[in-house]
């Protein structure tokens, strides 16, 4: 393997690499040592950015959790947010989010919980001093109140992903069926309404006492740090905290499947959709990695088996995925396939079980093992481009394998497996009666969602653990320490003598170039008759050029582990694909073939719009996609093509012909209109030789297109509601006229819009997800473009709350024009904004995402490196002044996406008379 032994040894301080062994060994450094209260403790230093992820993993899942109890670890993971004894209540996002951390949250897997956040190297004592109180002291801080409060926050999340996401239910019943109800895989990781609704105060004690402790627990630091200091600061901040009783690792049986066993799921979808599932070897162990190579050479993209006989060849499906999860007591190997219109799912259950027969006699060819191999290293490796992503494989190591440093041993686990060995496990693991089927079929949903309970009058306090001794110096927040020298990257620029601008941003830090070509057309050129015609350009670039064929395509990119991607926006249509800088050269060489030599063929084309015309089926039935439509619709109207979604519309999908997808890509693809953008580990006489080679002689007779005509709003307050009967949750969003991305206030914007919505402690989410409990989230954004954009706030809340919090979203907007930002609050969006932006240049496609910026919006190269001043001078008056500019109500809309027999009566009571509409937006009766 030359190409991966080169990408070893390019990897320099990153890794190390064993000079003794006979084979090339990719390695993290890292240093591991366990506090005498059982915490152990994992570091790796990393200087490329002045950043610090820190990781905490307690070994606690649903695989811990007790019959009538499932989902609690879930919920126990929100409420470790809620605030401890020296912190505050709800104050965990506050600190992190004014100190700049640019990820933040917390993820239950069925066998494990974990706690994260990146924030400024000189943060990292604010860190260990948050985890460590709620370690320590969370349940000083915990009452009744709040534990109610957080489960009517996750069961608006199991509503979100289950009860109103297509196929939700179908996808949980797939568990349902592989487990029996005894096993902790059972039931799904959020676990069920009931079950979160009986959970109380006591239950939360106990599960603390037993589970939330040091010597059940690992935590990693990984970045820009001093190992010494940092395990100063651990043992300052963790070392005092008791260790618990032991806890004793869950045993459990896992029955095999000796027959095949089938179930139907009715729900509201669109179009039918077939999951089949297996039992396959558990994490890490002989077997698990043959099933993640099945997996990728099965279905795992546009090159792989099921995807080229199902939706390329055959044309039944609408698409299909394969996906091995790995896991303790068994992992799950799942294939899923969505027909496509008018097709019938014992047609495509039959093509599919004869290709599953004959990837179970013949095994992978070698050029397939060898295509897969490459993109599950590639992936992997990738993973680590974040350091978030170091200190998880850190982790995920050190819990499944009591080894953080496995990483040589998990690629060297995958360069072992034939084809033979994969052929043995499809032949024996994956064989028809070891399966469950689940068949997904548009119908009436059944749902089982019981009533809140009332919360006690008298509420019960929270107590202190018991374990923890007082200690008050953890009263005081942590000082920052001596704020880091980094100097954000300036871009260097230059044009090719056929007009083609080239942009490089440069980071040695890995061997991995990201390479994109942009060009200036998007939604924003779309004829109004025509929506969505950029997007089905975008797509038609990966079906075929004229020396490629779709197929050769796909297998040109897995062969050197890239995601060719094609999208199209407002602005602009990209081509991106990210590689091994030894892979560069054939990645480049496919990139411009793909730009520069497109087919169009006609029979390309229809299949292209079949497969489209599905989506848009399929997005009928999703409540955020309608909402968006919609809201687009009343925003601009039907006259421009910013009223519509950038995938456009059935009708516009089916009027569209070859020729105008190949008069598009004519017009606007040309050296003039087009840049390359690269991102990564090149210099800049790299960069123009390789922009050269593959650009430099691309010619086009056609002058640039003119620039779109101004975008006018449509005027007026609008309400509008779309029905979904039975809807347990309704989407709301609500629009405004923006601005375009040029307002020399766009700083201050985004400073006022991350006090409203754009932060976790903004005021609109912690009105209605952390006081009110009736949301997962809410959230808001501006949109922005080369022509004004808009102003979107959006959440999804519980049919019964539907009203009482719009009315909350509306109050919240309101304040915001009469009611200045506090001064912590201006503090904390000024520091969230500021001290983030070395985050945007943590991997070469953020990079490349930024570099694209630039481009669009015609940026000069050292602009980032001016944001973060600007952001701290923004002043309480001017973030008014702009609410009461961009925030009134005007011109706003908002739509509703839901149950109208519920939602029509309580809208016209709370005078917020509704126009009921269909999910194009269209007045209906």
């Amino acid at each position: 393997m030359p190409l991966r032994i080169l990408f070893l040894l390019c990897l320099g301080t990153f890794v190390a690499l064993s000079a003794s062994a006979s084979t090339p060994r990719v390695e993290l450094e890292f240093q591991k040592f366990t506090l005498p209260n059982g915490l152990e403790v994992i570091l790796h230093v990393d200087h490329r950015l002045p950043l610090v992820a820190v990781n905490l993993w307690y070994h606690v899942g649903p695989a811990n959790e007790t019959a009538g109890r499932t989902g609690f670890a879930h919920l126990f993971e929100h409420l470790m947010f809620e605030g401890s004894k020296h912190i505050g209540s709800k104050a965990h996002f506050r600190y992190l989010e004014s100190a700049g951390a640019s990820d933040i949250n917390g993820s239950t897997d069925f066998d494990r919980t974990n706690y994260f956040e990146t924030l400024p190297s000189n943060q990292l004592e604010l860190a260990l001093w948050l985890e460590s109180d709620r370690m320590g002291y969370l349940l000083d801080g915990l009452d009744a109140e709040k534990v109610a409060n957080q489960r009517d926050v996750v069961r608006n999340e199991r509503r979100q992903r289950y009860e109103n996401a297509p196929y939700g239910l179908v996808q949980e019943a797939v568990w349902h069926e592989l487990f029996p109800a005894s096993h902790p895989y059972h039931a799904d990781i959020i676990g069920s309404h009931a079950d979160v609704e009986a959970a109380g105060l006591d239950d939360v004690r106990e599960f603390s006492r037993e589970y939330y402790t040091p010597n059940n627990a690992s935590l990693t630091i990984a970045g820009d740090i001093d190992p010494s200091a940092a395990r100063r600061l651990v043992e300052k901040y963790f070392g005092s905290i008791p260790p618990g009783p032991p806890v004793a690792k869950p045993v459990v049986q896992t029955p095999a499947i000796s027959a095949e066993r089938r179930v139907v799921v009715a729900d509201q979808i669109a179009l039918p959709r077939v999951y089949y599932a297996w039992i396959t070897p558990p994490a890490f162990k002989p077997g698990d990695a043959e099933a993640d190579l099945a997996a990728q050479v099965l279905g795992g993209g546009r090159s792989s088996r099921l995807y080229q006989r199902l939706v390329h060849d055959l044309e039944l499906a609408q698409d299909v995925s394969v996906q091995n999860e790995s896991l303790q007591f068994g992992s799950v190997f799942t294939i899923s396939a969505t027909a496509k219109p008018g097709v019938k799912l014992e047609d495509l259950e039959r093509a599919l079980d004869s290709e599953l027969d004959r990837f179970r006699r013949d095994g992978p060819s070698a050029a397939e093992l060898a295509g897969a191999r490459n993109t599950l290293e590639t992936r992997l490796l990738r993973g680590l481009e974040r350091l978030g992503g170091v200190a998880d494989a850190l982790n995920r190591y050190n819990q499944y394998l009591g080894d953080p440093g496995y990483l040589p041993r998990d690629l060297a686990r995958y360069d072992a497996v034939s084809t033979a060995a994969i052929e043995r496990l499809a032949a024996t693991r994956l064989a028809p009666q070891n399966r469950i089927v689940v068949e997904g079929v548009p119908g009436k949903k059944v749902i089982d969602d019981p009533p809140r309970s009332a919360v006690p009058a008298a509420l019960v306090a929270g107590q202190p653990d018991g374990r923890m001794p007082d200690e008050p110096w953890r009263t005081q927040v942590p000082p920052a320490g001596p704020m880091p020298t980094f100097r954000l990257p300036t871009p260097q620029r230059f044009v090719l003598p056929n007009g083609m601008s080239v942009i490089l941003a440069q980071d040695h830090s890995l061997p991995i170039v990201s390479a994109s070509v942009v060009a200036l057309a998007g939604t924003n050129v779309n004829p109004v008759d025509r929506p969505g015609l950029a997007a089905f350009d975008a797509a038609m670039l990966q079906e075929g050029t004229t020396r490629r064929s779709a197929a050769a395509v796909a297998d040109a990119a897995a062969e050197v582990g890239a995601n060719l991607a094609t999208r199209s926006n407002h602005d602009a249509t990209f081509v991106n694909l990210t590689v091994i800088k030894t892979s560069l050269r054939p990645a480049m060489d496919l990139l411009s073939d793909v730009v520069r030599h497109p087919r169009f063929d006609t029979e390309a084309v229809e299949r292209v719009r079949k497969l489209r015309d599905g989506r848009l089926t399929q997005r009928q039935r999703e409540s955020v996609q309608v909402s968006l439509g919609v809201l687009l619709s009343a925003l601009y109207g039907s006259e421009q093509p910013e009223g519509y979604p950038d995938d456009g519309t059935r009708p516009g999908n089916a009027a569209v012909t070859t020729t105008e997808l190949r008069n598009f890509w004519s017009t606007h693809f040309t050296p003039r209109s087009s840049a390359l953008l690269l991102a990564g580990d090149l210099t800049p006489a790299e960069a123009r030789t390789f922009a050269t080679k593959y650009f430099g002689d691309w010619r086009a007779d056609v002058a640039p297109a003119a620039p779109p005509t101004r975008v006018e709003f449509e005027p007026g307050m609008r309400i509008l509601l779309v029905d979904q009967a039975g809807a347990p949750q309704s989407t709301i969003r609500v629009g405004i006229p923006g601005v375009a991305r040029s307002t020399p206030d766009y700083v201050p914007i985004e400073v006022m819009n991350d006090v409203y919505g754009g932060l976790f402690s903004s005021r609109l989410n912690t009105n209605l997800r952390e006081t009110h409990g009736y949301t997962y989230g809410a959230n808001s954004i501006f949109h922005y473009g080369s022509e004004p954009g808009y102003f979107g706030s959006a959440t999804q809340v519980r049919s019964d709350v539907t009203v009482p919090a719009l009315v909350e979203l509306l109050k919240e907007q309101a304040r915001m024009r009469t009611d200045p930002p506090t001064p912590a609050e201006l503090t904390l969006a000024e520091g969230a904004f500021s001290q983030s932006l070395a985050a945007l240049f943590e991997t070469p496609e953020s990079l490349s995402s930024a570099l694209a910026e630039l481009y669009l919006y015609d940026l000069p190269s050292d602009y980032y490196g001016s944001l973060a001043a600007k952001a701290q001078a923004v002043s309480a008056e001017e973030v008014q002044a702009l609410a009461v500019r961009l925030l009134g109500t005007e011109s706003m809309k908002v739509v509703i996406v839901g149950d109208r027999k519920k939602l029509e009566p309580a809208l016209q009571a709370a005078g917020l008379p509704p126009v009921i509409v269909d999910t194009e937006g269209k007045a209906v009766q």
